[in-house]
């Protein structure tokens, strides 16, 4: 955290209610500034009332900063990521919903319902949270926000935005095995919900949902959970569904050089309006898990490369020795998927494990939800995966079965910062 982003919180948590405060309150005297029903978000209230649990907890992320939250910041349990379209080519309208998301955002990340709560206010109006989450803590709650390359073809002109689009905001290309289902694919823009606590992710992507009504509907969304990585040195690393420890030299969200070199945007590379920002690619990697499931441990630890249990690499003793690429079989996924096999590319990874109940044969429905952050996906994820799709063995396991790819705009800097302004404010 920066001494930006620490300073920010600080603020913040002085001045505004918790959603513990306001439940406290019994509701007394909510009304004001509720009148503004089905439209755009009350903006916060200011008053002196800190919840102390959650400070000493720890469990509020910082919203301001550089970067955006929800992406070096330590992984979280839980996921609710959404992709949506956009329904109007009103500009003003649209910028007017960024604002309000990031209002939204700024409080629902310290632990604050929206606007003026989920009661209290006029019994003619509905109110302006929603209300499952009161009473719960932040719960390390981040909002991430990404643009799709659709939403430069489809409303360049409309936007002010065309000729904005990032070189580096390519179409994925199609990999070999893909199987893309189209209602799980692309998006003018996605929201990253990431927290400790499902509710809370849950809650943070239906109100941004109900605000943005009339001016984007949801595409697809997944929910996570079972985190597959792990952004913290210290942490152990997550198992997948299929028992493996996967991504052991995941970029740490302490590794500043690393971050620099592979997952921010640079002033040099171009737009101006994503330095600071990064790209995301979103996979959801459908697992063969019954015929994972009858494979022999031999073959399993062959695939990956690894032995089940330490995670250590093939010929090695534990999981952080460094791994000896040629004793591993020639389509062994990490010695594949390795920086050393593929000129130094490295990307963060922060995957979710999904179930999605079966498929109606008797199969499960469960995989792998692939996030990935670079610095350019065209020297970044596509290359790594032309490769992977080639040769890897875990492919006669898994299918990937969605796809997008979003730019993610710099950090919001204050609070009279807002998503998306150095794209779309008048200067930009």
């Amino acid at each position: 955290m920066t001494d930006t982003q620490e300073a920010t919180a600080a603020d913040d948590r002085k001045a505004a209610p918790s959603r513990r405060s306001l439940i406290g309150w019994g509701g007394a005297g909510l009304a004001l500034g509720a009148a503004a029903a089905g439209g755009a978000v009350a903006m916060t209230r200011v008053g002196n009332d800190v919840d102390p649990a959650a400070a000493e907890t720890g469990a509020a992320v910082a919203f301001h900063g550089a970067n955006q939250a929800g992406i070096a910041t330590p992984v979280q349990d839980r996921l609710h990521f959404a992709a949506f379209d956009v329904q109007t080519d009103d500009r003003a309208e649209f910028v007017r919903m960024l604002k309000d998301w990031t209002e939204a955002a700024r409080r629902m990340t310290a632990g604050k319902a929206v606007g003026e709560g989920a009661y209290g206010g006029l019994a003619e109006a509905p109110p302006d949270d929603t209300g499952e989450a009161l009473g719960l803590k932040p719960s390390r709650l981040t909002l991430t926000i990404g643009f799709g390359p659709s939403l430069f073809e489809k409303f360049g002109d409309a936007f002010g935005i065309k000729g904005k689009r990032p070189e580096a905001l390519v179409d994925l290309p199609q990999f070999a095995g893909d199987n893309l289902d189209k209602t799980r694919t692309g998006g003018d823009l996605c929201i990253q919900a990431c927290a400790d606590d499902p509710q809370v992710a849950v809650h943070a992507i239906r109100n941004l949902a109900r605000i943005g009504m009339g001016t984007v509907n949801i595409r697809w969304s997944q929910l996570g959970f079972g985190k597959t990585s792990s952004t913290t040195p210290d942490a152990q690393t997550p198992r997948n569904l299929m028992g493996f420890k996967d991504g052991t030299r995941n970029i740490a969200g302490t590794e500043t050089d690393r971050l620099k070199k592979f997952v921010w945007v640079g002033e040099k590379d171009g737009p101006d309006w994503m330095t600071g920002g990064s790209y995301l690619v979103a996979r959801r990697i459908r697992m063969h898990i019954e015929t994972w499931d009858r494979t022999s441990l031999q073959e399993q630890e062959d695939v990956f490369g690894r032995d089940k249990g330490e995670g250590a690499p093939v010929g090695k003793a534990k999981e952080h020795d460094a791994p000896f690429l040629k004793a591993m079989k020639p389509t062994a996924h990490v010695r594949l998927a390795h920086p050393d096999s593929n000129g130094g590319i490295t990307i963060l990874r922060r995957g979710y494990s999904f179930t999605d109940g079966t498929d109606g044969l008797g199969r499960l429905d469960a995989g792998l939800f692939f996030l990935a952050y670079q610095r350019d996906v065209r020297k970044g994820f596509i290359p790594l995966q032309r490769r992977l799709s080639a040769q890897d063995a875990l492919n006669e396991y898994i299918q990937h079965v969605g796809s997008a790819v979003f730019a993610v705009p710099p950090g919001v800097r204050d609070k009279d910062d807002w998503w998306g302004s150095t794209l779309f404010s008048k200067e930009a």
